[in-house]
């Protein structure tokens, strides 16, 4: 990586950020591109995101993809937010324009149905209820994707069920914060989505049940790594489409890093097979 005065830099900000795909992503369609770009990973401390967009402002940096757990404060930085950004109640996306001004957007729910469009073919968003495990900024992005796409209800399951019915709040009627143990969870469900990153550590809890799934039900983790969680593979023994989160990761940062550059990025889809190989997974 060669930078000088007149390389474009754009990158992603998290706590922690080191497992973070995004900038073999963007490093990735840069050099496919021939641009003079280059993608950072930004590790901050908790309590520096504030001072960290603050320093940036109308500096040297076109803008970051923001992670856990960034967010939500991600939209309160901002002086400009995109109506996605509003609807979700976070923002993945921060642009650093030339006066000064950060612009924020959300392509989480972008992403996600991008990825359910290719790897679930014929799948429609509004064809039943969605049940979503989790309440954090990425369960906002897809609750407000669904909805936007005609999705006729749904139901958000959370350890802490204070935190599912502050977000169904939020989104009005076609939302509800459901017990786990309510037997009419998963009935009539199109798609369950796990959007927690719970499923993360070594101490996880078991994934849920998939007993009283409809068969035509699609079943995603928006986590990447690993490629095939639990989560996936109990709903796979049950014979449940699934889709993983590597394909979402890609469709959010598909216009994120057409903000940043200028321009599309060139095959898109074809980076897949690349950070598969990077992992050890089968294409």
């Amino acid at each position: 990586m060669n930078l000088t005065s007149t390389t474009r830099l754009a990158g992603v900000v998290g706590h922690p950020v080191s497992h973070s795909l995004s900038p073999v992503l963007h490093n990735t369609w840069l050099e496919a591109a021939g641009l003079d770009g280059a993608y950072l990973a930004f590790g901050l401390a908790a309590d520096r995101f504030r001072a960290f967009v603050d320093g940036f402002r109308g500096g040297s940096l076109a803008g970051v993809n923001v992670t856990l757990p960034f967010k939500t404060e991600a939209l309160a930085v901002a002086d400009r937010v995109s109506a996605r950004a509003h609807a979700a109640g976070a923002a993945n996306v921060l642009i650093f324009e030339v006066d000064g001004s950060v612009s924020a957007d959300n392509t989480d729910g972008e992403g996600l149905l991008y990825a359910f469009a290719r790897q679930a073919t014929g799948f429609q968003p509004d064809a039943g209820p969605l049940v979503l495990f989790g309440a954090g900024g990425a369960a906002r992005g897809a609750v407000a994707a669904f909805l936007a796409a005609g999705c006729p209800e749904v139901r958000i399951l959370n350890r802490t069920r204070a935190r599912a019915e502050d977000l169904a709040e939020q989104f009005g009627d076609r939302v509800r914060a459901l017990d786990p143990a309510d037997p009419s969870v998963l009935s009539g469900a199109a798609a369950l989505v796990n959007a927690s990153s719970a499923g993360l550590g070594p101490d996880a809890p078991p994934p849920p049940s998939f007993d009283r799934a409809p068969a035509s039900a699609v079943v995603m983790d928006m986590t990447y790594r690993p490629l095939r969680t639990p989560f996936l593979e109990a709903a796979a023994a049950r014979g449940l489409r699934t889709v993983d989160g590597l394909d979402m990761l890609i469709g959010q940062a598909i216009p994120a890093f057409e903000a940043f550059f200028g321009q599309p990025p060139p095959d898109a889809a074809e980076v897949r097979g690349r950070v598969l190989r990077l992992l050890g997974e089968a294409s």
